[in-house]
């Protein structure tokens, strides 16, 4: 597939960027803790994985360490991996929650470049309007730009 997943723009939110690094690099950087606790999360907070096993049904868990010293528990599930176009995946908060909203990560090659999409699907539109006042899209946009810059220090293999 080249595509990506259709989500209902009433529920859902879309960030993209394009990276100035291969394909097989940017999937790299997404789904190897090594490389994701670099970049992970919007401006001013820092990462730290738990766990991470990246498999249909596996889970990372981590935390997010906020600006003002704020711990931000998260889960994710891993729902569907097609190396190196996508990512589909359950978000949610403490282990007990329920998923907030499904992602999805496609990465699309543009001329030796990769397209990043990160598209969340939640599960009413009034969830997705909640989401957007604590600056869900400004915080998506930061994530891909540390993606971004960190993706494209990186030496290509």
């Amino acid at each position: 597939m080249t595509g990506k997943p259709e989500f209902d723009p009433s529920r859902s939110l879309e960030m993209t960027r394009l990276v100035n690094a291969p394909r097989d690099l940017v999937f790299e950087v997404l789904t190897k803790p090594e490389h994701i606790d670099k970049w992970w999360g919007p401006d001013g907070f820092r990462n730290e994985t738990h766990e991470m096993d990246f498999s249909v049904g596996g889970l990372w868990r981590y935390t997010m360490h906020g600006p003002d010293g704020k711990d931000w528990p998260n889960w994710i599930r891993y729902k569907l991996i097609e190396r190196p176009v996508r990512i589909v995946y359950d978000h949610g908060g403490e282990m007990s929650d329920p998923a907030h909203f499904e992602g999805a990560i496609t990465l699309l090659e543009e001329g030796g470049k990769t397209r990043v999409i990160l598209s969340l699907q939640f599960p009413t539109t009034e969830a997705r309007d909640a989401t957007l006042k604590y600056g869900a899209v400004e915080g998506g946009n930061q994530t891909l730009a540390h993606l971004a810059a960190y993706a494209e220090a990186m030496p290509a293999a």
